[in-house]
């Protein structure tokens, strides 16, 4: 689920949540005419040998081998109140109706799949209150789909007069239909009675509630105004004392008042701050998540959306976190509102085995690691056996910053003689932050299509480079090697460090992927010139190259051309 199981996936690739780079031929300058020779040479190998793509980006848009009209009569949904939209009538159809839910999905995805019969019920109970949910098959619809820049599944907008807004909540009916009626409703209610009081507790999880001396003002409007912003829990007020009692308010309370209530240990909150939108949203979002977390699919977006961006991590199988459990719910209560504390079963293979590889948690033993929120997604590793003191102390100098971050990586190759040098966590160092080398470094995911279509220029590209000893070619497995200067917005992503001054940031490739266009990018960036061997003649290679499916051998690029 890559950005966000990105997903984090980062865990959000995993569960979520990337990023779509778009190319542009990079411009350079007249070379000589030996140059320009070896140009028109590679232009003709391209046009001969090359798959011509003309842009990259993790999302997977696959003319793949399925059955997908079979795939769609197997799910067997009743989906009559969802809205089938196309590149025709998307938007006419957005246009005219006031609020539109629209589903971007690929029938073949399994996420997509899970999420249909929720997605049904949801349009049927909100037909009634004038709000369209729609979907959208990205895969034959895709100019619409560009349009929306979809770049994974299911992507869903939510459509108020035409203006697109991303949802990013969990994926079922009833946090899809409590989102929307807040986006459209008061997003407040009021309690006047104790009965109305012991239903609403009786049967949710978690609300917020405000005890006012009026239902109506600028509290009112502050307290509406927050409820927007937390899509996953209902806020609701009341002038009532034995109301406010009943949610655990003193009734001698002065007003305005504000708590949160759980059905878990250490239940209740209360909201001592200004009574501001702002502050109270800030509240609420970083005190609904329980005392410690499992990791699921449903919960994934609250805990990257909590303000509260450190968090600590147990990953253990499901035999292990029952006797963990209690030691971690113990340190999590000293932390409250500093760190958040969450359980990722390892032996879950949907979601905790998936979530455990990225973050490189091996299943020999329980773990403990602290993570980050951020854009440089730091992970450290707490050493030693797992008990109260230890979660306590390292919780302690995470939060003065006191830890060395941990960086995965895979083994060091024992040869790594290939036109393209094989990279990984540990010896990042000594190939691409040589001083003496420029380097192409390419970042990708053995999963991701963009990638292996990529590959075949890329081994091409290192071959004609072969021969230059100022210059690497490389690649790393971005889902099992880290290291702080590999900054992965996406698969694939191709950065270009220069000799000489590795202390800069690299340079982004922003050209197309194609032989000529990356033999430009390099020739335009490199810091140390160079010179192809120039072909020996064109005219052989032209013959052969014009015969489709010609078969090249590797070799030394003066036999080859």
């Amino acid at each position: 689920m890559a950005s966000r199981v990105i997903i984090f996936l980062s865990i959000s690739s995993l569960l979520l949540f990337p990023l779509f780079i778009t190319p542009s031929l990079a411009k350079t300058p007249t070379s000589s005419d030996d140059d320009d020779e070896f140009l028109s040479f590679l232009e003709d190998y391209e046009e001969a040998a090359e798959p011509n793509f003309e842009n990259h980006d993790e999302t997977e848009f696959p003319s793949a081998p399925f059955d997908h009209a079979e795939e769609d009569e197997d799910l067997k949904i009743d989906d009559k109140d969802v809205v089938v939209l196309t590149d025709r009538n998307f938007s006419e159809f957005v246009d005219d109706n006031k609020y539109v839910m629209v589903e971007f999905y690929a029938p073949w995805n399994g996420d997509c799949k899970a999420l249909a019969p929720e997605y049904a019920d949801a349009a049927t109970e909100l037909k009634t209150e004038n709000v369209a949910l729609a979907k959208v098959n990205a895969i034959k619809e895709y100019e619409v789909a560009d349009n929306y820049d979809v770049r994974g599944f299911p992507t869903i907008y939510f459509f108020v007069d035409g203006d697109p807004e991303p949802y990013n909540g969990r994926k079922t009916k009833n946090a899809i239909v409590t989102w929307i009626k807040k986006k459209i409703g008061p997003g407040i209610y009021n309690i006047t009675t104790t009965e109305d009081a012991k239903r609403v507790l009786t049967s949710e999880n978690k609300v917020v509630i405000a005890y006012l001396d009026s239902l109506v003002g600028p509290e009112t409007d502050q307290l509406a105004a927050a409820s927007k912003l937390e899509y996953d829990v209902n806020f609701y007020q009341t002038t009532n004392p034995n109301v406010a009692k009943l949610f655990n308010i003193d009734f001698n309370a002065k007003c305005p008042a504000l708590g949160m209530l759980k059905k878990e240990p250490e239940n209740i909150a209360h909201y001592d701050g200004q009574f501001r939108k702002s502050a109270i949203a800030k509240f609420v979002s970083a005190n609904k998540l329980p005392i410690v977390t499992t990791f699921t699919k449903e919960s994934a977006p609250s805990i990257f959306a909590s303000p509260i961006k450190k968090q600590v991590l147990l990953f253990a199988t499901a035999n292990d976190t029952d006797k963990l459990f209690p030691t971690f719910q113990d340190a999590a209560k000293l932390f409250k509102g500093k760190l958040n504390f969450v359980v990722v079963k390892m032996d879950d293979d949907e979601v905790g085995r998936p979530v455990s590889d990225y973050f490189g948690a091996t299943r020999d033993a329980p773990q403990v690691i602290g993570y980050i929120e951020d854009e440089n997604h730091k992970k450290f590793i707490l050493v030693g056996e797992i008990t109260l003191e230890k979660i306590k102390a390292f919780g302690e100098d995470f939060l003065e910053d006191k830890l060395k971050p941990f960086y995965k990586s895979d083994p060091i190759p024992k040869t790594n003689d290939a036109d393209v040098k094989v990279v990984v966590g540990n010896n990042f160092d000594k190939i691409v932050l040589n001083e003496s080398k420029d380097v192409l470094l390419e970042i990708y995911a053995p999963w991701c299509r963009p990638c292996q279509a990529l590959e075949p220029t890329f081994n091409k590209l290192a071959r004609h480079f072969r021969g230059i000893e100022s210059l690497f070619i490389a690649k790393m497995d971005g889902t099992r090697n880290e290291h702080p200067r590999a900054k992965v917005k996406g698969f694939p992503t191709l950065i270009f460090f220069l000799a000489g001054n590795k202390s800069i940031d690299p340079i982004p490739v922003d050209t197309e992927l194609t032989l000529v266009a990356l033999y430009k990018f390099i020739k335009k960036h490199a810091a140390i010139p160079f010179k192809l061997q120039r072909p020996a003649s064109s005219t052989k290679f032209e013959s052969s190259a014009s015969k489709v499916g010609v078969k090249r051998e590797p070799g030394n690029i003066k036999d080859e051309l």
